[in-house]
């Protein structure tokens, strides 16, 4: 039985996320980090779990750390939805410029990820809240068939199945009211150079409402005609920034199950909750500062976030 976490509210409700889980190298200017946890579903678990309980789904090989996956457990994470199969777990190596909005892969590896049909364990399919990480939109839309009836769903995609799958992400796009995606994946995805013409192009194609990361220039939500600017938290340094967009929707998702608040209020709330936890994550290689991190020390960067961006507008 995994451990409470401190900090959830009683009534935070289930979060189903499917994902890769991951073994990363990285490499930056300053020092490098060889197999170390990664993946995007990993990434989003474990800021989700501040908040609420969550239920992953994904597969790791025979390789995985044990120590990691008792370390989801301790943080509440339920992995009944992760399969461990024989071979060897999803790798990826990257190294990142002295610009760390620019990297390079070095390496990939799907290992056991590959040929992977994501099933559901019974008692995540009336789960209210999902996100579907960055995988294929095929796996995306097999994961949401299993769903009964959820509140909301959110969903990540990339440039890759953008250029290759663009019928299939279509399809998905039509079912998801929420989706989370970069400002270089919004471009794409719409056509349009300028990021508020993309957002607008991007609501036509199916979702009511739209998360874009701009790194260190903060993120854009768009819902309807409203439209809402939240700048990142201030940092003097980005030690990794591997998985602060997959942070940021964990954060996101984790506090709308925390509080069931899908208002445009509660949304803008969440997304500033996002941002504060991705903060921490690009402190240190992988996820090593979430391991310390308490849920007194995100509320304390909250604070100081709302009093960053407070004014008088009398």
């Amino acid at each position: 039985m995994g451990e409470i976490v401190r900090g959830r509210g009683p009534g935070a409700e289930p979060l189903v996320v499917v994902g890769s889980v991951a073994i990363d190298t990285i490499e930056t200017r300053a020092d490098r980090a060889p197999e170390v946890l990664g993946g995007a579903a990993t990434y989003f678990a474990v800021a989700a779990s501040f908040f609420a309980p969550v239920r992953m789904v994904g597969v790791v090989g025979e390789d995985f750390p044990r120590a990691d996956l008792d370390w989801f457990r301790r943080r509440g994470i339920d992995l009944a939805g992760v399969e461990i199969r024989p071979g060897r777990t999803m790798r990826w190596t990257g190294r990142y410029h002295e610009d760390m909005n620019v990297r390079d892969t070095l390496s990939f590896e799907a290992n056991v990820f590959d040929g992977y049909l994501p099933t559901l364990p019974p008692a995540y399919c009336d789960a209210p809240f999902v996100f579907l990480a960055n995988i294929a939109p095929s796996l995306q839309a097999r994961v949401l068939d299993q769903m009964r009836a959820p509140r909301l769903v959110g969903a990540d995609t990339m440039n890759l199945w953008i250029e290759t799958t663009r019928d299939e992400l279509g399809a998905l796009l039509r079912r998801v009211p929420l989706l989370v995606i970069n400002d270089e994946e919004a471009r794409l995805l719409s056509g349009e150079r300028n990021v508020v013409r993309a957002a607008r192009r991007i609501l036509e194609l199916g979702p009511t409402s739209l998360m874009i990361k701009r790194g260190e220039y903060g993120v854009l939500f768009f819902s309807g005609d409203s439209v809402f600017s939240a700048p990142a938290y201030p940092l003097e340094e980005v030690f990794d920034p591997t998985g602060a967009g997959d942070t940021f929707a964990g954060g996101v998702m984790g506090y709308l199950a925390s509080t069931g608040d899908t208002s445009p209020a509660g949304i803008r709330k969440a997304i500033v909750y996002g941002s504060v936890v991705a903060s921490f994550t690009v402190e240190a290689f992988s996820l090593e500062r979430l391991r310390t991190l308490t849920r007194d020390d995100i509320e304390r960067r909250y604070r100081q976030f709302v009093s960053l961006t407070s004014f008088d507008v009398t």
